[in-house]
């Protein structure tokens, strides 16, 4: 599909996923040089990013930190940055598996550790599925009961925590500390897409993202949650890769909603 669209995808693990080396105390605005890094390897000069759930706030670290180099941006089910006396107005529409583990983040590693017990995910990838599941809305429900969904998750988490659970620890720790940069920064075209019944990282975070970034483009689908994002993702791919004048280029569908956002927000 991607060759047909005219697309090059490159990802990679930040520090402390799969076989990557862990970068203890990180923070989000260290991915920018690190995908500098990288793309002068590949020897590209200009790219778009795009950021799923904790993905989002590192595709928008590169937008503001690389402004001479990052076309367009898309944030897909991503979190806002919390201030350092609002994490519980930041986390209450959460599920409870995750505002357990942020309030733990905000007390530090030892604490994170010891709430979300996080080798045992390691001994058994498919735990992690079966906690979430219980929690999820109906709408994630169904994407997660697609077999290749669910078996593209679970290999996903098992590759990114097979040498240890420090990369999610210290995303979690990045996630609710300053991010380093001002979003207001960000000049490129951005698309902030959100599912209306996600509880993992709930709308709210989106309309915080829509009104930091200026000019950015704020979609909020109903009847969609967390993982409705991996459904909308060819469309937002499309637009990245062949967009022009902002976001003309991609689906007529995802344009009307864009459009109606800006214009009623």
């Amino acid at each position: 599909m991607l060759y047909k669209m005219g697309v090059r995808l490159i990802a990679f693990d930040r520090p402390g996923y799969g076989g990557s080396d862990r970068q203890p105390g990180r923070r989000v605005v260290d991915v920018a040089a690190d995908v500098a890094d990288l793309a002068d390897a590949l020897h590209l000069d200009r790219f778009a990013v795009l950021g799923r759930s904790g993905g989002g706030p590192h595709a928008l670290a590169c937008a503001a930190l690389l402004p001479d180099r990052v076309t367009r941006v898309a944030v897909l089910v991503g979190l806002a940055e919390t201030a350092d006396d609002s994490i519980g107005e930041w986390s209450e529409q959460m599920t409870g598996f995750n505002r357990r583990a942020y309030h733990a983040a905000r007390r530090g590693a030892r604490a994170v550790m010891a709430r979300l017990e996080a080798e045992r995910f390691q001994r058994d990838p498919n735990l992690l599925v079966r906690e979430l599941y219980a929690e999820l809305t109906e709408s994630d429900r169904r994407v997660i009961d697609d077999a290749g969904i669910r078996s593209l998750l679970i290999s996903s988490w098992t590759e990114g925590i097979r040498q240890s659970t420090d990369g999610w620890i210290d995303d979690l720790l990045a996630f609710v500390a300053p991010w380093g940069f001002d979003q207001a920064d960000i000049r490129v075209p951005t698309l902030v897409w959100h599912g209306a019944d996600d509880h993992l990282s709930p709308v709210g975070h989106a309309r915080n993202l829509g009104a930091r970034i200026p000019g950015s483009h704020v979609v909020i689908q109903p009847g969609r949650g967390h993982f409705g994002a991996l459904n909308i993702m060819p469309d937002i791919i499309s637009g990245l890769a062949h967009g022009h004048r902002g976001w003309n280029s991609i689906s007529p569908s995802i344009r009307r909603w864009a459009l109606a956002s800006a214009t009623s927000g």
